[in-house]
Parts: structure tokens; sequence; C-alpha cells
């Protein structure tokens, strides 16, 4: 499977980099953007199957003189899971109208993407995502159009006409002229996306050793790490990388 991924990144090495550079341009020019021009740069992704684990047992504390961590009892029950999806704002290190919900459907998502909007409706918006599908569904394009006041052309059904193919519409979303914009990453390239840093901060800090009493547990604790966060621990990620140099 590895060596699969590794193919499709190869086969097409100057389209790849080229991707990689426009989204670490984004991250370079989103201080600027926000200072300037009031645009906020957002890296938006999910973090699905957020299990709601409530620990039969308490942890087991440290003993003295020992180096060891506390130790936590691996036996549980199961409340069901959560999905969340988030939105890290790159010149500010700041996690703003997080969604979490039981799906991620296009539905699911362009409903996130017309929350976050409404935060600063008429400011400009340029989402850092990968390439799933919900992130260039028919229903995110008809959202855009709207916020901008763009006609489609639909037919008879309500569909439209001229954008049936994802490429298509991923090419209406990215274009640099909306005031609204998506920024695609390259297959395979979940690194390049800044909100996984803040998903793993998330897990360590949270998940991963949490007691959850059930779903709605979660989702409060969820929130209330998140206004945590933004309090206490917010601030830009150092991002240093600029892709690989072009070949002269």
């Amino acid at each position: 499977m590895q060596q699969w991924k590794h193919n499709e990144r190869a086969s097409e090495p100057e389209i790849f980099d080229e991707k990689v550079r426009a989204v670490c341009e984004c991250y370079a020019q989103a201080q600027q953007l926000r200072d300037e021009q009031g645009v906020h740069v957002i890296s938006t992704d999910e973090k699905t199957s957020i299990q709601a684990l409530e620990r039969l047992h308490p942890p087991l504390l440290m003993q003295p003189g020992k180096r060891s961590r506390e130790r936590q009892e691996y036996e549980y029950i199961r409340h069901g899971t959560r999905c969340l999806i988030a939105n890290f704002e790159v010149a500010t290190g700041r996690i703003i109208a997080p969604s979490i919900g039981q799906s991620r459907t296009n539905e699911d998502f362009a409903s996130h993407i017309e929350k976050t909007i409404a935060t600063d409706p008429d400011a400009g918006w340029v989402f850092v995502v990968d390439q799933l599908n919900i992130h260039q569904s028919e229903m995110l394009v008809k959202l855009v159009a709207r916020k901008l006041g763009i006609e489609l052309a639909l037919d008879g059904k309500g569909d439209l006409n001229l954008m049936k193919a994802m490429a298509s519409r991923r090419t209406f979303l990215a274009d640099p002229a909306h005031r609204i914009r998506f920024v695609y990453t390259p297959k395979y390239s979940s690194w390049l996306n800044q909100i996984e840093l803040w998903f793993s901060i998330l897990a360590r800090r949270l998940l991963k050793r949490g007691n959850f009493t059930s779903v709605e547990d979660l989702h409060r604790r969820i929130l209330e790490f998140v206004e945590y966060f933004n309090r206490t621990m917010a601030k830009p990620f150092k991002w240093t990388y600029k892709g690989r140099p072009l070949k002269v």
C-alpha cells in the first residue's frame, strides 16, 4: 500500500511540488493577509470516530520513588463516537467555530463552512483542506456561489449543469478571484495540513487519557478544551517548510 502511495505521488512530481508550495505560501502570507485585508487563512479537517470511553476503574497512581507515569486500566464502556470538524486559524493559532456531530457528510461539511463564514461574513476566507470528496461537493459549490452572489447553471432537478465532475467543482472552489476559496493539499499529504498538529495536541491532552460518561460528556469536554486552548495555549505554529525548490 505504501509503495502504491509513493508511485501516485511520484507520477507527477512537478504538479505535486506546485501544490505543496501553494499551501506553504498560504501559511507564509496568513499574518499579512489578516493584518492588511482581514482575510482568514484556515486549516480545516475532520477527526472522526472519537470514542466516548468510560473507564471502569480509576487510574493507578504513581508510586513514590518511581519514575513511571500513572498507569491506566483499559477496561471501559463504549458510549458511542463523535466527529469533530475543526478550524485552525493559521495567523492566530486559535480554533474557531468547531462542529461536533455524528457524521461527516456533504451536508455536515457545508454546514460547518457556512457556520465558520458567519463568524465574519464579509471577510475573505481561505480554507486549506485535503481532497476528500466532501471538500469539493456540489453542496459546497452552491454554498460558496450563494455567498458570493454567483449564479450557477442548474439542470431541471436543481443540480449543477456544468460542474458534475469533481475536478470542475474543485476548480471553482479554488478560484483565486473568489473571496471565499479553498486550497487543496496533494493526496497523501496530511502532514501539510496544520490542523493535524492541533489534533495531536487534542489527543494527548484530552482524548488519550480521558474518561467520558456519554457522547454528550465527550462533546462538552472537547468544547471546554477548545476554550481552554484558545485562552492559554493558542499561538501560530512555526512553519518553516516551503516545499522543494524549483529545478533550474
